[in-house]
């Protein structure tokens, strides 16, 4: 019986010698596996998924890169783990995930908003970037001189004057047009005509319009050809750049959370600007952008 007693408690002591090298074994191998960054197919999202990667490398982990991939599927495929990370807004996790209204809502109320609200899908996000492309409207600066227009009220009051150019939605868009006659009184504009989205600037560089719908940090508005009129009445809240993640590959790459933040915090507005017209004006590649950035601001 004795012997039984002795043999039993040996076993015992074996597996838990076991135990101890095998747990940390299984929690190094989930630490060594590579972590997707995942982005949209428009260039903001790509320099900045590409930032993070070089971030993510920085601090020795392996990282696989999923560009282009579609905003109506990057989300779901995070949920599913085929993605771990990859750069959104507040804006965009509030009014078209979780499709909540976010006007009069601030940056850190948004922030909120979108980290509380992603926590049941599995997700979570880290730190929002100062950095907030949010939805505006500009003019070419000689007409914006011309019509002595520098904000929403002003150019609802000079509408009559201005050849509006569109996407196909922006007039349709609870969110947009619409809203901008309910606050701001009715735009009654000479024209308004549609174009393909990537087209408007040079639309409004042809003369053939002279206002459009754009995001706050397009990189045609780091030029002096463009000026973005300010939203006075506030009717856009804030889209401030944030990385969603998923919440078991943010547990088995603890550093992540670190990296991304230190990132985060430098990808101010005027940054994301820049950014945007080394890569849309300029025509350079989105990698080299984003590398010389990171060697510059983070490294």
């Amino acid at each position: 019986m004795r012997f039984k007693k002795i043999v039993a408690l040996s076993l015992l002591s074996i597996a838990g010698l076991l135990a101890g090298t095998i747990m940390p074994a299984v929690a190094s191998a989930a630490s060594n596996k590579p972590i997707i960054v995942g982005s949209k197919n428009v260039s903001e999202s790509k320099t900045v998924s590409e930032i993070y990667a070089l971030a993510l490398e920085h601090e020795g982990y392996k990282v696989t890169r999923k560009p282009n991939i579609s905003n109506n599927v990057i989300f779901s495929a995070t949920q599913k783990g085929e993605v771990d990370v990859y750069p959104d807004y507040t804006g965009t996790i509030v009014e078209a995930y979780l499709k909540k209204k976010g006007t009069g809502k601030s940056a850190s109320q948004m922030a909120k908003l979108a980290h509380d609200g992603i926590q049941k899908d599995g997700l979570t996000t880290f730190k929002y970037a100062p950095g907030d492309n949010r939805q505006g409207v500009a003019m070419p600066t000689k007409d914006a001189k011309k019509y002595h227009i520098t904000n929403l009220s002003e150019l609802q009051k000079n509408a009559k004057k201005i050849n509006f150019a569109s996407q196909g939605e922006f007039e349709k868009r609870a969110d947009a047009l619409p809203e901008m006659n309910k606050v701001y009184g009715k735009f009654d504009f000479k024209s308004i005509k549609d174009y393909d989205v990537n087209l408007l600037y040079k639309i409004m560089e042809q003369g053939k319009a002279q206002a459009a719908p754009v995001s706050t940090t397009d990189g045609q508005l780091a030029t002096s050809k463009f000026t973005l009129l300010k939203d006075n009445k506030n009717i856009w809240p804030p889209y401030n750049l944030v990385p969603v993640v998923n919440k078991k590959a943010a547990k088995s790459h603890p550093k992540m959370e670190q990296a991304l933040n230190k990132v985060d915090a430098k990808l101010t507005t005027k940054q994301l600007t820049d950014l945007n017209k080394k890569v849309n004006v300029d025509g350079q590649n989105y990698k080299t952008v984003a590398k010389n950035w990171y060697n510059q601001n983070i490294k």
